[in-house]
């Protein structure tokens, strides 16, 4: 049996990329199941954020992980396969603990990435895709989470990716963010963490729109703001300063035509930040006359100076990780090769999956 993790990620792939392969939350279950069939693996879970596309699996075939990440793409093989990585058993294991524990993200220490892990877990796990070695798999990288943010200060001070695209903003308008009517399209995780973020900022202007309207309307009396229907977020855009889109839509939401319109009837720039993947806003909006346009990549340069302060943490970090997964992998490797003699374990996969309970 092979423990694999293979993907793409912001280190890799600029965001052109990673949205032709990104997977929205509600057909995690489906692509993982035709993934695990046509991989023919025995146990999967698939993961889609703004900053990665990952799959974790188990599998008797040693080769072909690459190809698995095929089936989500639209982009040409040869741009596509030099962005890849493809890590296997000890190696599999360290990626997956540094990913949940915010190591391995744009935002060093950042806790956003740990729900989404567990979101993609879960859904794999109550859909029966995973068995005995990828549960274990997982509960440990999240034990291993829980004792770094105990033992560590990696998380101290560390900002998401929504506080990031606030900080953005902020300096754009030389922290007087409280004077700027600021919008939110897309009330979910990450537009939430916006909002927090603003609030804190002093921002007193505040619109969200939703495909939810109950939902919009929800988080703008949380933070004294107003709510506008979806399909009226163009129309509310024209008294917006910042808008920062944030959306699971996997589809253009906000074209160069509309923000031209738009631009015509005023006379103030227009700062948009997209954070979604796929993006939501047309890149073409860029070249507009006082438009400034951000997409989640561009947010890398303030990610990297709030990373200083927490390196010191990273080595103890990687010690737990480390300890952690090399225990885990001793125990797999142990049990597999007792399995085998026994005669449980042939060369296609287990001889009856559901019947092998690792203990531990």
């Amino acid at each position: 049996m092979t423990l694999f993790a293979a993907g793409l990620s912001y280190k890799t792939a600029p965001v052109e990329l990673r949205e032709q392969l990104a997977v929205n939350p509600s057909q995690l279950v489906s692509r993982a199941h035709q993934l695990k069939l046509c991989g023919k693996l025995d146990e999967i879970v698939l993961l889609s954020t703004c900053s990665r596309v990952e799959i974790y699996g188990t599998t008797p075939r040693v080769t072909g992980h690459m190809d698995l990440l095929s089936q989500l793409r639209c982009a040409g093989p040869r741009e596509f396969r030099t962005r890849v990585y493809v890590h296997e058993d000890l190696e599999a294991l360290c990626h997956l603990f540094r990913v949940a524990a915010g190591l391995d993200s744009m935002v060093l220490g950042e806790s956003e990435i740990t729900g989404q892990v567990k979101y993609a877990y879960d859904a794999a796990h109550t859909a029966g895709l995973t068995g005995a070695t990828l549960n274990r798999v997982f509960q440990k990288a999240f034990q291993a989470v829980k004792e770094i943010r105990t033992c560590t200060g990696i998380g101290r001070g560390a900002t998401s990716v929504g506080s990031v695209a606030v900080e953005l903003a902020e300096r754009i308008f030389r922290h007087e963010l409280s004077r700027q009517s600021v919008m939110i399209i897309g009330a979910g995780p990450m537009g939430e963490a916006c909002l927090r973020h603003l609030a804190k900022k002093g921002a007193q202007s505040i619109v969200v729109s939703n495909r939810s309207f109950d939902r919009a309307v929800n988080l703008a009396n949380e933070f004294g703001g107003r709510a506008v229907r979806f399909e009226e977020c163009l129309t509310a855009m024209a008294d917006a300063d910042i808008v920062i889109a944030s959306t699971g839509c996997p589809k253009t939401l906000i074209h160069r035509a509309d923000v031209e319109k738009l631009m015509d009837t005023r006379c103030r720039p227009l700062f948009l930040i997209d954070i979604s993947v796929p993006r939501n806003i047309e890149s073409a909006v860029q070249r507009l006359d006082n438009v400034y346009l951000y997409n989640i990549d561009d947010l890398v340069a303030i990610v990297r100076e709030n990373v200083r302060s927490r390196e010191q943490e990273l080595a103890l970090c990687h010690q737990i990780i480390d300890a952690r997964a090399r225990a885990l992998m001793g125990k797999l490797n142990f049990e597999t090769a007792r399995f085998r003699d026994e005669g449980r374990l042939t060369e296609t996969g287990w001889t009856s999956p559901g019947a092998v309970i690792l203990a531990g």
